[in-house]
């Protein structure tokens, strides 16, 4: 992944934030180093606990994240009901919600296309990977995609 360009240099400044939804810390960790490393700035990622804190983040916001990464299985409010929650809500639906959950099952997958994810991704197993998958998620969203801007 080349992440030399200035074009993906500006493109990464428009993003408002990424919010990432996982329960495990040490995973929090790793998907804002892999970020980092990806060249998006710690100040562009905000982290939560779980659907509660998420959908308090959300409500609470005066600027909405650019996508939300979100895990699945979660203690107090899962992945899935915060999903759905999210796309119920007119001020929230627009925001590009992307699994990211270590759950490769069809059930899961096909449960969240249903609710309104907007990608699934398994969580990869190793360092590299991971920042591979950040890389490629950051160059879609900003190279390829459009993101609402609210």
């Amino acid at each position: 992944m080349d992440f030399k360009g200035a074009s993906y240099h500006r493109r990464l400044a428009s993003i408002s934030y990424v919010l990432v939804v996982d329960d495990d810390v040490d995973d929090q960790m790793l998907i804002c180093d892999a970020l980092s490393d990806s060249k998006l700035g710690n100040d562009k990622v905000k982290c939560v606990n779980d659907g509660e804190e998420l959908m308090v983040a959300l409500r609470e916001a005066k600027t909405l994240p650019s996508f939300i990464l979100l895990d699945l299985n979660m203690p107090k409010k899962d992945g899935r009901t915060a999903l759905l929650e999210i796309k119920q809500d007119q001020r929230l639906r627009h925001i590009p919600v992307i699994i990211f959950s270590t759950s490769s099952t069809q059930t899961d997958i096909k449960d969240c296309y249903f609710r309104g994810s907007n990608t699934y991704i398994t969580k990869p197993h190793s360092y590299k990977d991971l920042v591979d998958t950040m890389g490629d998620i950051l160059q879609y969203w900003t190279t390829r995609a459009q993101i609402a801007v609210v």
